[in-house]
């Protein structure tokens, strides 16, 4: 049965065993609202191969070649990634004359991720050997698994890794920051349901999380890496040195998503203290929030860090057409955040949230498109 609304509110206890991408193949599931996410990581493929282009090769090893996939979730964009890492792999081994070891790939997401979708869309295995797989068209050329569980801890044995790959996942934070929904706290964020335009104590919260989680996060990948291999790492960041100014994830959260909350509220169907308890686990960094914790760690070198201009979140037919530039915006909205908001508030009033949603976009959907633009951290690491 669908909640009715009256659910509790979702503790960080409960958020690692939730969160997820809204699965299937609905109208605003991930797999039907990613086309953004799949331009924006194909836009950035020159950078990924120069770290690819760095990776030490040992052709004495007879052990697969490992490529892991960080925050996979359950769209095409994972598998294409996951491709395009192993053929070009594939033909540096070639090029140096070298024969092709058997590649493994592990597709790592949280327990409540849609796997079974995922899974579905993942080609057959090419043939009995790598020779067939590689000649084989629309088949896959590596050994496929899921690992279900937090990147936020260890996922693989000690130095089994090659190469890591997590794109758009990142700014995921493990919790919210429990002192942003304590009343008594300074940075309790009344009125809000995101840290865009926020006081300097609730944005302050956000960014300890955040650098937290990642010092978790590389804690726990400088012992998967293999000597020799690297990671390339892409989340939502922001231009702005200022963490109440969140960019693109604040217009997306901050606005019309936030105004959608307050109609609820104003019209009686939640209390505010119901919207108040609930906040989008996200935090888009800067530069200096995610340099300060690499090099902090001291367990990798900075190849490459730098802000990349995405584009916008929103992939439309007609640009015209005020009515699609709504839809598409509810819809990217509730793929990312619609799980959450269901467990929140229930199926029915998350009905009733996202139709605000797409009501308040469509009058505004020619500054949408205009202004809605993300901004993406990039970052390649080596081991030390």
């Amino acid at each position: 049965m669908a909640p009715t609304g009256d659910n509790v509110v979702v503790s960080n206890m409960k958020l690692e065993r939730m969160l997820s991408m809204k699965g299937g193949n609905g109208e605003a599931s991930y797999v039907n609202n990613s086309q953004a996410q799949g331009q924006h990581a194909q836009s950035m493929l020159h950078l990924l191969r120069e770290i690819l282009d760095g990776i030490q090769i040992n052709p004495e090893a007879d052990i697969p070649f490992v490529v892991a996939d960080l925050g996979c979730s359950c769209g095409s964009n994972t598998i294409y990634m996951i491709d395009v890492i192993i053929k070009h792999m594939t033909k540096r081994y070639e090029a140096m004359s070298y024969n092709p070891p058997e590649f493994s790939a592990f597709f790592s997401d949280l327990p409540s991720n849609d796997f079974n979708t995922l899974f579905q869309l993942l080609p057959p295995y090419g043939g009995s050997s790598m020779e067939e797989c590689l000649a084989s068209d629309g088949h896959r050329s590596y050994f496929a698994a899921g690992v279900p569980g937090s990147f936020y801890r260890r996922l693989f044995p000690a130095k089994s890794v090659d190469v890591f790959y997590s794109a758009f996942s990142l700014h995921w934070l493990s919790q919210v920051p429990d002192i942003v929904l304590d009343k008594r706290s300074t940075a309790y964020n009344k009125g809000r349901i995101f840290i865009h335009g926020a006081n300097e104590s609730t944005a302050n919260a956000y960014r300890n999380q955040f650098q937290n989680d990642l010092a978790m996060f590389l804690r726990s990948r400088s012992e998967e890496m293999k000597r020799g291999g690297s990671m390339f790492l892409v989340c939502l960041g922001r231009t702005s040195v200022d963490p109440t100014d969140q960019g693109g994830a604040g217009l997306l959260f901050g606005t019309h998503f936030q105004d959608a909350w307050d109609d609820l509220v104003q019209e009686g169907l939640i209390t505010s203290e119901k919207r108040d308890n609930f906040n989008i686990p996200v935090f888009a960094p800067s530069l200096h929030d995610f340099k300060e914790v690499v090099e902090a760690n001291g367990s990798f070198i900075i190849n490459k860090l730098e802000v990349f201009r995405g584009g916008s979140p929103l992939v439309v037919s007609h640009p015209d057409d005020a009515a699609e530039i709504g839809r598409a915006l509810a819809n990217s909205c509730r793929s990312v955040s619609g799980v959450l908001v269901d467990a929140h508030i229930g199926y029915q009033l998350s009905n009733e949230l996202f139709s605000h949603v797409e009501s308040r976009a469509t009058t505004q959907a020619k500054e949408l498109l205009e202004n809605l633009q993300f901004f993406h951290i990039v970052a390649s690491l080596s081991l030390a």
